[in-house]
């Protein structure tokens, strides 16, 4: 039993990550039709603040990781995908992975191929016992942090005037800018969160793995995907379900499957969503809208 709730605390904290990863991705895909790779390289900036900021106090750190992954986040919007806004679907996805590839690159002149070490807090890297069961003080704070995360953004899109806006422009983006949606307010509003969002995920993401490499964020950005197409495409609460869903998977996997078939983990964890989507192919969330570019 102890050791059943260990893996259930594991895959809450994974799927709360994932959910974390997949919000940024869902969101802008929501709005822009747009699905963004270069995301991942927004954890990766995340990382590299922390490795650039490793002795100020923790919360210096924090606030100054979030604030240059929102300001990357913008500045991609701003000069890679407002010129190509009017652009079809498959043109704005080699734009993404052409900042993706840039950004990785620009990173290795910068920093080197190398991981970089660094240490984000010795108090995360404690752990407590409740009964037999040990539990890191890192995945309680991964929880809670993304549930905060979760209700606050919730809130946002409900109560606030720009939420709301964000909304209809999933809804149907055309009609949301002939009503009076400003396009450019809305869209980077909808960055600078996924940049908030990215910059959240890469301090723990640093303070789980304790290391940075230009590719810091591709593993992220491919998890995140997979947990929006588990979810349903286009739907924010998709979104965040795949991220659990994905994350129990991942974990039973790695809790369960044989020692000779353990490295073969990710390829199982792919194999279980593809067989999942072949029963509904629609997502577990269906989206209610079907979504109007220009």
């Amino acid at each position: 039993m102890a050791l059943f709730v260990q893996h259930v605390i594991d895959a809450t904290t994974y799927g709360s990550l994932f959910a974390l990863y997949a919000l940024g991705i869902a969101l802008i895909f929501g709005i822009m039709g747009l699905i963004n790779f270069a995301h991942g390289e927004l954890i990766m900036v995340g990382g590299y603040t922390i490795v650039l900021l490793a002795h100020p106090p923790w919360p210096v750190v924090i606030l100054a990781t979030i604030a240059v992954a929102i300001v990357f986040a913008l500045a991609m919007e701003r000069v890679a995908f407002r010129p190509l806004r009017g652009a079809s679907p498959p043109t704005l996805l080699i734009a993404s992975f052409a900042v993706s590839y840039g950004l990785q690159n620009l990173a290795i002149l910068i920093e080197g191929s190398a991981a970089k070490g660094v240490s984000v807090s010795t108090w995360l890297s404690e752990s407590f016992q409740i009964g037999s069961v040990s539990i890191p003080k890192l995945d309680v704070v991964t929880v809670a942090v993304t549930a905060v995360l979760l209700v606050s953004l919730g809130l946002f899109l409900q109560r606030t005037r720009i939420g709301v806006q964000m909304r209809a422009a999933a809804e149907d983006f055309r009609i949301a800018r002939v009503l009076g949606v400003k396009a450019n307010t809305v869209i980077a509003t909808a960055f600078a969160i996924s940049g908030l969002l990215a910059g959240v995920g890469a301090y723990f993401l640093t303070a789980q793995t304790g290391e940075v490499t230009p590719d810091f964020g591709s593993n992220p950005v491919l998890y995140a995907f997979v947990a929006t197409v588990l979810g349903g495409m286009g739907t924010l609460r998709g979104a965040v379900l795949g991220g659990y869903v994905f994350g129990a998977i991942f974990v039973a996997l790695q809790a369960y499957l044989p020692i000779e078939l353990a490295p073969y983990r990710d390829a199982f964890a792919y194999g279980a969503v593809i067989v999942m989507l072949l029963v509904r192919p629609q997502g577990l969330v269906v989206s209610r809208s079907v979504v109007t570019r220009i």
